[in-house]
């Protein structure tokens, strides 16, 4: 059995010795892991030195540090990618998973595992087709939120007082706006300065729309009625700002009606399904936020002359009723013919009766005239004068009834003496009365009452029932002796 610690087997390189050595013309030493590594590094760094590479985003991560972490991915391979937190800030758009994107950067080595990747410099969605299909996998991720129902939509204030805007303030969109607002109704505008693309133009867009939101009704700076946030027109990079998540929230959330004005008429961004209303232009936006005052006023106008037509609508009808009225009405003249043709009949017969009257009385009068002589009177006279003589008056006749009717009349004045209620006065009695009540008659009436007056037989005397009673004084001696020539008392 061969000798396991000789070595003189390994010389045809059959079999492998124990212990590393040395091999004639072997000048290679060899190399540690750390060094390999490091060469490979060194090496794909010095060949690869800047490339670009086009794959679908896979496994996004963003660590706490603020480093991007993903891999890059086509139908054949794979290749890990890591982004510092420096250019990881300036990206232009939310990596997802499922985007295709153009990186930038340079291949190198990561020796703790044995990989190498691509430290991305700058990424890019690659071509318009995949930055619409982003933008579709975003709108549908948030329609799905509920932020672009038609149920959230809120109707915007018909003349607001104060309007806000959102825009760049050197740009033409917020000089377009102004004009058309004073052209047609001037009002006070608040513009919010920001950035309107790039690097950026998202949050402060964003912090904008939440700024005028968290404004106080009655501050300094007032909270506007209308929210306007306006753009012009551009390509899809251009008007991305206005695709980010951060914008379509801040508009969804805000408490003010916004109006979306970004673009011309044929571009549309997730803010346009946000926002309470969407403007094709910013200057159409400018003629939705306020009416015209000229055409306000005539509509006053219009409906001051309609409120003074309808007041003085029944005034003429009236008029017209009543002219028709009166022309049915007869004249005064032909309603006084009939009286007065009555008049002149009635007068006739008044002058033809007293004369037919006058002229009957005088016959009545001649004819008494010749019953009326002077023998006939006497002898009417004499034949009275007897059935006067042959009366006879008897004086009993005429007293009884006389009598009676004095006993009635006195059996009247004792019960009218005896039904008089002030006639116990003169025993003692008093009588109770007050204003508005001749008699009170109860204790509860009296309770009531704040004066009573006490009728004596002697006069009246006022009291209050609340008044406490005077204690009864005590008679005097001299009051109570006796009188003189009066027995007094034994007991």
């Amino acid at each position: 059995m061969p000798d396991p610690f000789d070595d003189s087997l390994g010389d045809d390189g059959d079999a492998a010795g124990l212990v590393a050595k040395g091999r004639p013309g072997d000048n290679a030493e060899p190399l540690t892991i750390t060094e390999i590594s490091n060469l490979l590094k060194r090496t794909v760094e010095d060949c690869f030195g800047f490339v670009r590479l086009r794959g679908e985003l896979s496994g996004v991560k963003r660590a706490a540090s603020g480093h991007l972490y993903c891999a890059l991915k086509d139908a054949g391979a794979v290749i890990d990618g890591v982004m510092w937190r420096g250019g990881a800030e300036r990206l232009g758009f939310v990596p997802e998973d499922g985007i295709e994107v153009v990186a930038s950067g340079k291949l190198t080595t990561y020796p703790g595992r044995s990989k190498y990747q691509i430290v991305i410099e700058r990424m890019e969605i690659a071509g318009e087709g995949a930055l619409l299909a982003l933008l579709e996998k975003t709108r549908l991720r948030l329609a799905a939120e509920g932020l672009f129902a038609e149920t959230r939509k809120r109707p915007l204030p018909f003349l607001p007082a104060v309007i806000g805007v959102v825009t760049s303030p050197t740009g033409a969109v917020i000089r377009d706006i102004l004009h058309r607002l004073a052209d047609r109704f001037p009002s006070r505008v608040l513009v919010w300065p920001v950035l309107v693309q790039g690097q950026g133009a998202a949050e402060q867009v964003a912090a904008a729309v939440r700024g005028f939101g968290e404004l106080a009704a009655n501050g300094a700076i007032p909270r506007p009625d209308l929210l306007i946030v306006a753009r012009g027109g551009g390509s899809i990079e251009d008007l991305w700002a206005f695709n980010e998540e951060v914008v379509v929230r801040a508009i969804a959330a805000s408490p003010i009606p916004t109006m979306s004005a970004v673009g011309h008429e044929t571009d549309t961004t997730l803010a346009d399904f946000a926002a309470d209303r969407r403007a094709p232009t910013p200057t159409a936006a400018a003629e939705i936020a306020v009416p015209v005052r000229r055409d306000l006023a005539n509509a006053i106008d219009e409906l001051a002359l309609r409120k003074r037509k309808c007041a003085l609508r029944p005034v003429s009808l009236g008029s017209e009723r009543l002219a028709a009225q009166a022309r049915l009405l007869p004249k005064p003249e032909a309603l006084a013919e009939r009286a007065s043709q009555k008049l002149d009949d009635l007068a006739e017969r008044l002058r033809r009766g007293l004369a037919d009257r006058a002229a009957l009385a005088r016959g009545q009068l001649l004819a008494d005239a010749v019953r009326l002589s002077a023998p006939l009177l006497r002898a009417r006279t004499e034949r009275a004068r007897d059935r006067l003589a042959a009366v006879r008056f008897a004086p009993e006749l005429l007293k009884r009834p006389l009598f009676e009717r004095g006993e009635r009349l006195a059996a009247l004045d004792r019960l009218r003496r005896q039904l008089d209620p002030k006639a116990p006065l003169a025993r003692g009695y008093a009588l109770v009365c007050a204003p508005g009540h001749p008699v009170v008659s109860s204790r509860a009436l009296a309770a009531t009452l704040d004066r009573l007056t006490l009728e004596f037989a002697d006069g009246t005397l006022e009291v209050a029932p609340g008044a406490a009673p005077a204690r009864p004084r005590a008679a005097s001696r001299a009051e109570t002796a006796p009188p003189p020539g009066a027995q007094g008392k034994l007991l």
